[in-house]
């Protein structure tokens, strides 16, 4: 083949790929942004599918017959769920200049860039050579009206209106649109824990911002699931759920052990940031898991960066009864009536192992006084843990006392739940310093089964020991 047939079937691929790109809104992506959408990252091509079909009225929901019209995106972050609904938004523009778009993110920064990046790709028409292909040979009828390309808001040549971007609270009134965009609506879990502010939003979206929507058009929410009580949570806990087609994603499946695109998140990476994320932002960012605000026993808790000068340091320790319980071990200090916590030992491993560690952690944090609360084993426990403190470090400083609990756990539990919130306080960084210690108190539901209950009952044994008009009535056996 010589370079004039070469060159002539150049053209012909380039042709073909630009016809093939006006059909099909995958295509589209893989030509203008090739970089990134590629045939092994097959998330994005799902994505790209549900969108086009969505717009075409190829998507039917089972429920009504009828094509789905609602589209909610649940994905990771980091995944290009908001790159490609930008690029989404240059296809249709291509494909029929007379669509209206209006979008909406959590402020008016965030608005302004998604409409800039539509606006800016549309505009785009530079190229390395004559064969690259840009927006406007896909689409070169649909241009940005001349001195109308402000960030917020602008139209195509031939079109009064074409786009409006807004953020939470931002004004939309005036213009009517076929394509709704929700685009991260909630900031970060400081909002999602934030009821009044989830109310906020609902209102503006419900009351404002829908009313943007003609007969018939297509609504699009794109956000991360951080609470049952964030959009996506109220539109699936009402009546129209039925009508929404939810693409839910996570970065990983634990039944297949695979990951859902290794070259935008690798497992290694994965496993890194599940153990430095508080599990509550880690549950909703990668697996699409609300933080279930209402249902949560503890709603916040207070830090402390520098610490008070502590007169007594006292540890509270819940053992594990059976197999499949917790050791807890709370170390605090007390001041004024309120506890300090200092250190925290959580663990299922067996006594050969947490009887010396427990004494190593007493003696390193020289606690003064130790109460040890068990149904069962906790004498045995306490002779062997007083056994190691003396042996091993030459400890008799520390008191150690055990004593068997008489009150209801999940009543005490309760009954001190406001103490534990209002009167004691954690380092700043106690979610990553005690990791699983917090997945499970944060997680600690007000109703149902816990599946584990020891961090709350210990931590409600340090109330109970702070909190004088709490304590309940115990036994308590001294430590001769």
């Amino acid at each position: 083949m010589d370079n004039a047939d070469k060159i002539e079937q150049l053209k012909y691929i380039r042709e073909k790929r630009i016809r093939d790109s006006k059909k099909s809104f995958w295509t589209f992506c893989k030509t203008i942004a090739s970089d990134f959408y590629k045939e092994d990252r097959p998330h994005l091509k799902e994505l790209c599918d549900i969108l086009q079909g969505i717009y075409e009225g190829t998507l039917i929901n089972p429920n009504t017959n009828k094509p789905y019209k609602r589209l909610m995106i649940n994905m990771p972050p980091r995944m290009g769920k908001s790159r490609t609904l930008v690029l989404f938004c240059q296809w249709v523009f291509g494909v029929d200049r007379s669509n209206k778009v209006i979008t909406c993110s959590y402020n008016d920064t965030m608005a302004s860039d998604f409409s800039r990046y539509t606006r800016d790709g549309i505009m785009e028409n530079t190229k390395k050579d004559e064969f690259e292909i840009t927006y406007n040979d896909i689409f070169p009828e649909t241009k940005i009206k001349k001195n109308n390309g402000g960030f917020e808001q602008w139209a195509l040549d031939g079109q009064f209106f074409s786009y409006k971007g807004a953020g939470v609270q931002g004004s939309v009134t005036g213009k009517g649109c076929n394509i709704s965009i929700v685009d991260d609506i909630v900031k970060d879990a400081d909002v999602a824990l934030n009821e009044a502010a989830l109310e906020k939003i609902w209102l503006w979206y419900t009351g404002t911002f829908l009313s943007r929507n003609e007969e018939g058009g297509i609504q699009i929410v794109n956000m991360t699931r951080w609470s049952k009580n964030d959009v996506c949570g109220k539109i699936l806990s009402g009546e129209e759920s039925h009508l929404w087609y939810v693409l839910k994603m996570e970065a990983y499946n634990e039944v297949t052990d695979e990951m859902l695109c290794p070259k935008l998140l690798s497992k290694e990476t994965y496993l890194s940031l599940k153990k430095n994320i508080p599990s509550m932002i880690f549950q909703s960012n990668y697996h699409q898991k609300p933080i279930d605000v209402q249902g949560r026993l503890y709603q916040y808790f207070k830090t402390y960066k520098d610490l008070p000068k502590l007169k007594t340091i006292k540890t509270y320790i819940d053992t594990a009864d059976t197999g499949s319980d917790y050791l807890c071990c709370i170390v605090y200090g007390v001041y004024e009536g309120e506890a300090y916590i200092l250190d925290i030992y959580y663990t299922q491993d067996g006594m050969e192992i947490t009887e010396p560690e427990t004494a190593k952690i007493l003696n390193k944090n020289k606690v003064n006084n130790c109460l040890i609360e068990s149904n069962n084993g906790g004498r045995g426990f306490s002779r062997n843990v007083i056994r190691i403190l003396w042996e091993k470090f030459r400890n008799r400083q520390t008191s150690v006392k055990w004593f068997h609990q008489s009150k209801n756990k999940i009543a005490r539990i309760l009954t001190n739940s406001t103490f534990v919130m209002e009167h004691i306080y954690f380092p700043e960084d106690w979610e990553v310093r005690w990791k699983e210690f917090a997945d499970d108190i944060t997680n600690y539901q007000k109703q149902g089964k816990n599946k584990h209950d020891d961090c709350a009952d210990a931590l409600s044994g340090v109330a109970e020991n702070c909190n004088k008009s709490g304590v309940g009535v115990v036994t308590v056996k001294n430590r001769r």
